[in-house]
Parts: structure tokens; C-alpha cells; sequence
């Protein structure tokens, strides 16, 4: 709840800063009672400020805010400050979330009281700040008839530039990026399936790319179509898409930051655009939130643009398979036995267990193609990872202990949390007896996440299987059907030895949507965890 406070201007004036011409402010006051102003601010002001901040009761707790009327030396055209609560001060992941949380609070409040132009303090955390502005602007009303406020109907910008050091500064554009790049996840996420086909994707995403203005030569931008699909003997995503009308798509982009030669890192995308469940079909209850049933693919698509964005010096690669998953004369059924790019054969027991399918060809493809040190792929695949760990974090499967701590560590930093589930070949007999393929696409009620998983790790060439985990007595073979790599002289030469590659699943489900409307979240898709994997890069690339 904002409270608004009025508060009659004194008749004075107070110095004030030559920054730009913002007409509201927001600064921030911690629980000890410190107010963070500008250090432009002039002596009279801040101690009206501080007076004013005292009379309308703010104690700086968390999530607390007041909107007080004035100017105070801020700006000639500031009328409105917001003074948001902070909490302890600290330099923690939870510290700098909770100026993210303090921004969007402002932000909001501000746009309450019709602010058109908003400056922010960097309160300590000036990258969080700026993040917490952004994603508080967020308002998907695309489909609202004359309706108003859309984010980028008010500015938003540092408070105090002039008075910022380069690395403020910086931190802020890039918090201003970071932002952007989430909720472009999130519209992608959010719009409705027949305004977001796999064609209209990928020209979206094409598109945005594009205004960044990179260079063609740093940026590559590849849409496969279903000929291409059948040429690579794409089976399984092929099966998928043949349900639908809609044709498929498989959008491939290359950003090549690092070193020529350098090996990428690799993000891979579930994109059904929207997911009926084909011919083991959803019940009708909520079935329309399968439109963000692409949200590995808008997050990928989202990282990729603040990655380049941010003009990070690393090679990354992105693959993102799209299509719908629908019933028809034509779809896939129950029984079919399909054969997949690497050659291993996959029996469909639930064709709404789709998701696994298209990743499938795409982890081969990518991790075949491109050869890279690292490859994580995105998907919300499996309601058994709701259950499990609901909508407060991510889960991970990895074969990799540096991988995921890595990914843990970016998970913490943006507040996009990730737990770390079983990746082990203990759960592979639950799709691999009982079929007359190699594979089956469902492994049955128990584990459902880690069957899934350990399912999608048959299809990564370059792979070290079961890294971290003992052995256990008796423990079955670790890979079913058609061996992806050996130790012969070909395999070794392609850059394809086990051990190569590290790799990790992120199993969003839990995480694609919300019903908080408080501070920086926004009911519906939350384009979670676009950051936290920009982290990750970012992190990276400055080793």
C-alpha cells in the first residue's frame, strides 16, 4: 500500500542541482535512519528533506514508502520525491534486491501520482536500481483498448549524473539493460498464441536484435523452416510440429564477443508456442497459460539480447526450436515411435510430453554443430517440478559441479534463485525398459523432473555422465540406445570426448508465472531467470 503525504512547499527556495528536467524523484532511507540523497544536493534541502521524511513517520523498513510534495533542491522541476524504504544497509544479493524492490515500489507510487519523468537515486546499488524502475514499469495492456501508462510512456533515468563516477554510471545502463531484456522475456511470455505463432516469434525477436544495431559480423541471425528440419532428420521435433497448421521454426543466432576460435557457450530454448497437450490432451482449466509454454525460448531470446546488449566479450550460441503442440488427422499418437537427429529411437507414451522431444534434436544439433565448453538449456517441462519447488526457485540439473555453482551464484545475485536437483542414470530405466524404442518420453509418476532430465542429457554429445555423484552398486549403464560419442579418432577430432562439454537443465515451470503484483513482479509471466543467465555470462566473460 503507498501512502501519499502532502506537504506544503516552503516559502523559500532551495538550491538546486543542474540535472536534467525530471518532475519526480526517488531516493532511498534505510532503516537506521540515513537518507541517500544526491551528493549535489544543496545543506537546506536535505535538511528539509530529512525534516519532512521525519514528520511523515518513515522508518526505512523494507518495502515501506512515502510520497512527499516539494522540490528540496532535486531538480527545478521535481515537485513529487518518493522515499523508499531500504531495510539494513548492507552490500548482499539480499541488500542490493531490496533496492531493486525499493525502486519498483517508487516507481510505481510515482506513476500513481502521473510523474512523466522519474529520477532515481543509485541508492548503493545503482544497477539494482535501475533494474527494480524498469521491471516496476511493466504493464502488459497491449490488448487493452485505449488504454494508457504503458511503460514507455515515463522516462526514466539516474537522478544525479553529474555528480555519478563512470562506474555508476555504467552500472545503471546496465541495470536499465538487464531490465529490458526480462521483459521482453515476459511480453513474449505474456501474448497470446495466436499473436505469437513461431513465425511472429522470431520476427519479433529478429527485430529487436536488430534495432540493437551490432554489427552483422557479431551478430548472426539464422530462422531454420521444416525443410531444414527434415534435411537434419529432426524426427522428434518434426513429430511434434505435424499437429498443427502453424509450420515450425528453429531460430539459431550467433554472437561472437569473444575471441575468434573461442568455444561458445550454448543456450538452448524450449519454444511450444502454445501447448495443448496434442492428442493426450490438457483438461480446459487453465489450459491458456500454455502460451508461455516457450518461456525457455523467450528467456534465451531475452539473455541474448542483454548479452549483446552489454557488448560482453564471449562467443555464445542459441537455439531455439518452435513450434505448437496440437491434435489433429496428422499429430503424433500415443505408440508412435519416432527417430531422433543423434539416431536413438524414442517411443511417445503422452504426447504431452512434448517439450523433451524438441529439445532433443535441438541439444544434438547444438551441442553436435557448435561444440561448446558449456551448454544449459531452458524449458518449462514438467508440472512434477512445480510440486517439488513451486515458484520459489528453478530447478537444475547438471553434470557439473562448476556449472553449478556458477549458475547458483548468478541465481543469487540477480534474486532469481536456482536449487540443484539429481542428474543421474539411476532414474534411466524408467524410460528405458518398457518400450520397444531406445527411449520413452515418460517415466512414469516417480521423479518426474529427473526422468525428464536425465532424458534430455542422452541427446548432448561431449557430455561427462554422472559428474559429482557416487556410484552406486549395480548401477545400470548410463546411456540408452546409440552411443553420442567414443573415444575413436574421429570423435576425438571433432572436439566430441566426453568430458568436453558441461552441461545443465533449467527446469522453469514453477517459475514462468506469478500472482504477485508487489515491487518489481507483475501478475502473469515473469520472463524468470533472463537475468540471472545475462549474470552468468557476464561472470563469464570477465575470467
Amino acid at each position: 500500500m503507498f501512502h501519499i503525504r502532502t506537504v506544503a512547499r516552503a516559502a523559500r527556495g532551495f538550491h538546486t542541482s543542474p540535472a536534467k528536467l525530471h518532475d519526480a524523484a526517488i531516493i532511498g532511507l534505510h532503516a537506521d535512519g540515513q537518507l541517500l540523497v544526491p551528493r549535489s544536493i544543496a545543506a537546506d534541502g536535505q535538511e528539509a528533506l530529512n525534516s519532512l521524511v521525519k514528520a511523515a513517520g518513515a522508518k526505512g523498513k523494507a518495502g515501506e514508502s512515502r510520497v512527499l510534495y516539494g522540490n528540496f533542491g532535486l531538480g527545478s522541476n521535481i515537485q513529487k520525491v518518493a522515499v523508499v524504504g531500504l531495510g539494513k544497509q548492507g552490500t548482499s544479493a539480499a541488500a542490493k534486491d531490496r533496492v531493486r524492490m525499493a525502486a519498483a515500489t517508487g516507481v510505481k507510487a510515482l506513476k500513481a501520482q502521473e510523474a512523466k519523468d522519474i529520477g532515481i537515486a543509485g541508492m548503493g546499488h545503482d544497477e539494482a536500481a535501475a533494474e527494480g524502475a524498469s521491471l516496476g514499469l511493466y504493464n502488459f495492456n497491449l490488448f487493452k483498448s485505449g488504454k494508457k501508462g504503458s511503460p514507455s510512456d515515463i522516462k526514466i533515468s539516474a537522478l544525479d549524473l553529474e555528480s555519478q563516477s563512470p562506474d555508476e554510471v555504467q552500472a545503471f545502463e546496465h541495470g536499465l539493460i538487464q531490465a529490458k531484456a526480462q521483459n521482453l522475456a515476459r511480453i513474449l511470455m505474456e501474448t497470446p498464441s495466436n499473436q505469437m505463432t513461431p513465425t511472429m516469434f522470431v520476427e519479433k525477436v529478429q527485430k529487436e536484435l536488430e534495432a540493437l544495431g551490432v554489427d552483422g559480423s557479431k551478430l548472426k541471425i539464422t530462422i531454420r523452416d521444416q525443410a531444414w528440419a527434415e534435411q537434419m532428420k529432426m524426427g522428434a521435433f518434426l513429430s511434434v510440429a505435424k499437429g498443427s497448421d502453424e509450420p515450425l521454426k528453429f531460430l539459431e543466432i550467433e554472437y561472437h564477443g569473444g575471441k575468434p576460435g573461442d568455444k561458445p557457450l550454448a543456450l538452448v530454448g524450449k519454444g511450444v508456442t502454445f501447448d495443448s497437450g496434442g492428442i493426450s490432451i490438457k483438461p480446459s482449466a487453465n489450459m491458456g497459460m500454455m502460451k508461455g509454454d516457450m518461456g525457455g525460448a523467450a528467456t534465451v531470446a531475452g539473455a541474448i539480447y542483454g548479452i549483446a546488449a552489454l557488448n560482453l566479450p564471449i562467443n555464445v550460441v542459441a537455439g531455439m526450436p518452435l513450434c505448437e503442440n496440437m491434435p489433429s488427422g496428422a499429430a503424433s499418437k500415443p505408440g508412435d515411435v519416432v527417430t531422433s537427429m543423434s539416431g536413438k529411437t524414442i517411443e511417445v507414451d503422452n504426447t504431452d510430453a512434448e517439450g523433451r522431444l524438441i529439445l532433443a534434436d535441438a541439444l544434438t544439433y547444438i551441442s553436435k554443430t557448435y561444440k561448446p565448453h558449456t551448454l544449459v538449456d531452458l524449458a518449462t517441462l514438467t508440472g512434477a517440478m512445480d510440486v517439488a519447488l513451486g515458484g520459489a526457485y528453478a530447478g537444475v540439473f547438471s553434470t557439473s559441479s562448476s556449472l553449478w555453482s556458477e549458475l547458483d551464484a548468478a541465481g543469487e545475485e540477480a534474486h532469481e534463485a536456482f536449487w540443484r536437483m539429481p542428474l543421474h542414470s539411476v532414474y534411466l530405466p524408467q524410460i528405458t525398459s518398457n518400450t520397444i524404442a531406445d527411449l520413452i518420453n515418460t517415466g512414469g509418476r516417480s521423479a518426474g523432473s529427473c526422468t525428464a532430465a536425465v532424458f534430455l542429457r542422452e541427446f548432448v554429445h561431449g557430455i561427462e555422465r554422472d559428474d559429482g555423484f557416487a556410484k552406486a552398486e549395480g548401477e545400470p549403464s548410463t546411456e540408452a540406445g546409440k552411443p553420442l560419442d567414443s573415444e575413436d579418432e574421429e570423435a576425438s577430432a571433432e572436439g566430441l570426448k566426453a568430458g568436453s562439454v558441461r552441461y545443465a537443465h533449467i527446469d522453469i515451470a514453477g517459475v514462468m508465472d506469478t500472482q504477485s503484483n508487489s515491487g518489481y513482479y507483475a501478475k502473469g509471466m515473469t520472463g524468470r531467470p533472463a537475468r540471472a543467465l545475462i549474470g552468468f555470462a557476464k561472470n563469464m566473460s570477465s575470467k
